[in-house]
């Protein structure tokens, strides 16, 4: 009797034991979940995705074309300001003239000595080579009066629209240009620059659609005239001229542009934005991929935003499993519990 009583307190010992080590298990386990980082997931769709791209740049006029002497002079007046429409042949700037009067005075005394010489000729006194001599001091005295001359009335060579102006009555013009004359009537232009991958899908004539915040309303079409053969190496992209018509000159060199290119759709994986993290130092951007309890750190190629969502050109496939919230807290490869299923 005695040792059927040891048995049962030995057993009752036993189960209370193992009872107790059961508690301490779970307790342990559920502390160890309980530091695991918690995320939020989504997947991955795939859809048709509207391949639009936007470039923004300033207007230019379709031509340019600098106002300066050919040979350093004073400005006697300009006759324009910036914003003056101005006509081809318009005359923009007078220089001072007391140079080319001088020429004049010279030139007028050779052609009096050369006609004398061509008189003295016929008559007997005078010799060819003499005629020929002053016939040449003419024509170079002329041509040296011609350029000066040229060079003291400064015209207008288009039609356009003065876009600058540098120098003032008094100074000396030199180097830097008086007047800018851009051209704007029927044609402006503005350069974008184009990505490489997009350099495939984009060739001369392209149509484009550009809008103006100075007319918000407004859509005007355009088209890609040229683009430049050669890759900018700072920014790997190559440069494109879009020409928009402007018959109405109400565009104006310097407003800002938006030019607006459609190519199609493409089927794309998109991911909600909130799972898009930027890497701190760099412009890479990437997402936590949440395969079997754990992330999987992911670089991806991010495309055009879509309202809440991204488009990506690459990195994961369609059906993964993204981490959009908690990515704070994560590395490549470690273990994580899901919100949904984190117990209370």
């Amino acid at each position: 009797m005695i040792h059927t009583r040891i048995l049962v307190s030995i057993a009752a010992v036993a189960a209370l034991s193992a009872c107790g080590g059961k508690e301490n298990t779970e307790k342990k386990m559920a502390d160890v979940a309980e530091e695991l980082p918690v995320v939020d997931v989504a997947v991955a769709s795939v859809r048709d995705v509207d391949q639009a791209r936007s470039y923004t740049a300033n207007v230019e006029a379709f031509n340019t074309n600098n106002i300066n002497p050919a040979t350093a002079n004073r400005i006697k007046s300009i006759t324009v300001d910036v914003g003056d429409r101005v006509r081809r042949g318009q005359v923009l700037v007078r220089l001072d003239n007391s140079t080319a009067t001088q020429l004049k005075v010279n030139l007028d005394q050779i052609e009096r000595e050369w006609r004398r010489a061509q008189q003295l000729l016929k008559i007997g006194s005078g010799t060819q080579a003499a005629v020929d001599q002053l016939h040449a001091q003419y024509d170079a005295a002329h041509a040296q009066y011609l350029n000066v001359l040229e060079n003291t009335t400064l015209t207008s060579p288009m039609n356009g629209v003065v876009t600058a102006r540098n120098l003032h009555p008094g100074d000396m013009a030199s180097g830097t240009p008086i007047l800018t004359i851009g051209q704007i009537n029927p044609k402006v232009k503005v350069l974008i620059n184009i990505s490489e991958t997009d350099r495939a899908d984009v060739t001369a004539g392209t149509p484009v659609t550009v809008t103006f915040d100075a007319f918000p309303d407004e859509t005007f079409p355009a088209v890609i005239n040229r683009i430049h053969p050669s890759v900018d190496p700072s920014t790997r992209t190559f440069q494109a001229e879009v020409l928009i018509d402007n018959p109405s000159e109400r565009i104006f060199p310097g407003m800002f542009a938006r030019v607006n290119l459609s190519q199609g759709t493409r089927s794309h994986v998109v991911v909600p934005d909130r799972a898009i993290v930027k890497q701190t130092g760099s412009g890479n951007k990437y997402v936590y991929v949440y395969r079997n309890g754990r992330v999987e750190y992911c670089k991806v190629d991010v495309g055009q935003r879509l309202d809440d969502a991204y488009e990506l050109l690459g990195g994961i496939a369609g059906g993964d499993t993204v981490v959009i919230a908690g990515q704070g807290r994560l590395a490549d490869g470690i273990q994580v519990q899901l919100h949904q299923n984190k117990k209370k």
